[in-house]
């Protein structure tokens, strides 16, 4: 028996068309990764189009990669006025495949403007080309750096968060887990937006959404495939490429964990807060109701949209000490 989808909240459906609009126009399957990447670079904003006029600060840089990888490019966002002192790692979506770091430049320059954080976006190395660890390494070396350099750029090193939606959520996931495991820079929280953790794609919800929806099991399946191959499914997967395969989820950093009840994430998600929970730790979950994949961004003015970005705005200010 077919699973039957939980229904969208009708106050969403106009931004999911719109979402789909966007992303069906080449469904991603393992030939066509290259074509949606060049479709996405055609709809992704200049930085400098981004910031255009606004009272804020950017620079790119290049930074050390992991050892015996390629250097790492980040773009860093500050307010020209006085910084508050907190840092957000901020890490882009995409299906581990997808995007640049300038997806995850609109979170870092809302933060700046609101509240004087300073955001460091970072280029990780995508999927086929590159499977493994290898983006959450080039993630974890932005960390790495932005701890190391915090004093430069008016930062605490003891109040830096990452953050990402979708794929940036797993590896935000991911950072945590190695900042832990290394004895790495001490996170403040870990901010996973309906994060992409398990490449079983097993479950209840990831049926439900087999065909419909922002991002379906098909798109998943493609995601997780070029990012693994035949590791996939096999005990041979990382928990730094899929943090759903990690046996231990204690002495992590908080968690702010938010999802769609409409979306293939759904629980995977709430398993892992639920795992989090299980060790002592702390985990914020938060399941949208009728919510698709992206939903926030794509419908902001619906009333659970906005319910949905107070929710993660007072997450921040609580975890980062801001007003």
């Amino acid at each position: 028996m077919t699973p039957v989808p939980v229904p969208y909240d009708p106050e969403l459906e106009e931004g999911l068309a719109f979402f789909l609009d966007l992303v069906e126009r080449i469904p991603l399957r393992e030939h066509t990764i290259l074509e949606n990447r060049a479709h996405f670079a055609t709809i992704i904003q200049p930085i400098e189009e981004q910031v255009g006029d606004l009272p804020l600060d950017w620079e790119n840089r290049v930074i050390p990669g992991p050892a015996g990888a390629p250097d790492v490019e980040i773009t860093i966002i500050r307010p020209k006025g006085a910084v508050s002192g907190a840092g957000v790692l901020g890490i882009h979506g995409g299906g581990m495949v997808l995007g640049t770091r300038f997806f995850a430049t609109g979170e870092l320059i809302d933060l700046a403007l609101r509240h004087g954080v300073v955001g460091v976006a970072v280029e990780y190395r995508l999927a086929p080309e590159h499977p493994g660890t290898a983006a959450a390494e080039d993630c974890y070396a932005g960390l790495v750096w932005f701890a190391g350099h915090a004093a430069e750029l008016g930062v605490d090193p003891g109040r830096i968060i990452v953050s990402g939606a979708s794929a940036g959520g797993g590896l935000s996931a991911a950072v945590a887990l190695m900042a832990r495991d290394r004895k790495g820079p001490k996170l403040a929280g870990q901010l996973l937006n309906c994060p992409m953790i398990d490449d079983r794609n097993d479950t209840v919800s990831s049926y439900q959404y087999d065909g419909i929806g922002a991002w379906d099991r098909n798109n998943n399946d493609t995601g997780w495939s070029a990012l693994l191959g035949v590791t996939r499914f096999t005990d041979a997967v990382s928990a730094y490429s899929a943090p759903s395969r990690a046996t231990d989820l204690s002495n992590l950093p908080p968690a702010y964990i938010e999802v769609g009840s409409a979306e293939v994430f759904r629980d995977e998600d709430v398993d892992y807060a639920t795992r989090i929970w299980a060790t002592g730790g702390q985990a914020e979950l938060h399941v949208w109701s009728g919510a698709y994949h992206g939903f926030s961004g794509f419908s902001p003015d619906a009333v659970v949209s906005q319910a949905a970005n107070a929710a993660r705005d007072s997450w921040i200010r609580r975890t980062l000490g801001l007003r």
